[in-house]
């Protein structure tokens, strides 16, 4: 041989991502591991992404906790964000409680008027009247 060409079994000068004569590719499998853990983490960040409308209704106990799982879950079925983003929002704000004050409002009217409010529901009962409550016929009938 002469002094300058290469041996046909020479492979001291090929890089090691090059497939090995037994067919190991390294690259190749290093690629495989790389690309199904990625896509296992973008699934994952996916999925958390998407659950933090409920986890924000659960954490504060909302009383939408249920609108605002429908609209997380339409916003994952459909991919259109702007299920998300309402579900964010409706997790976000607290809706200002009206019953309450109407339920007090409804009770003190229900004792004004002289009925006894009911525990389960406004349904009220006449409360007995006392003697001096009882009022005179103002004028007599007059048959004619």
């Amino acid at each position: 041989m002469e002094h300058g060409t290469l041996h046909p079994m020479a492979t001291g000068h090929i890089p090691d991502y090059v497939v090995a004569a037994d067919g190991s590719d390294y690259l190749f499998t290093f690629m495989v591991f790389f690309t199904v853990g990625l896509i296992l983490l973008i699934g994952i960040g996916y999925f958390t992404l998407h659950a933090i409308p409920e986890k924000m209704a659960h954490e504060s106990n909302h009383s939408q906790f249920q609108i605002v799982g429908i609209l997380a879950l339409l916003a994952l079925f459909t991919h259109n964000n702007l299920f998300w983003v309402i579900a964010v929002v409706v997790a976000g704000f607290r809706f200002p409680d009206y019953l309450s004050p109407m339920e007090s409002i409804a009770q003190s009217l229900a004792r004004l008027a002289g009925f006894k409010p009911s525990e389960s529901d406004f349904a009220t009962e006449p409360v007995k009247e006392t003697p001096t409550a009882v009022a005179a016929d103002p004028a007599p009938k007059q048959e004619g």
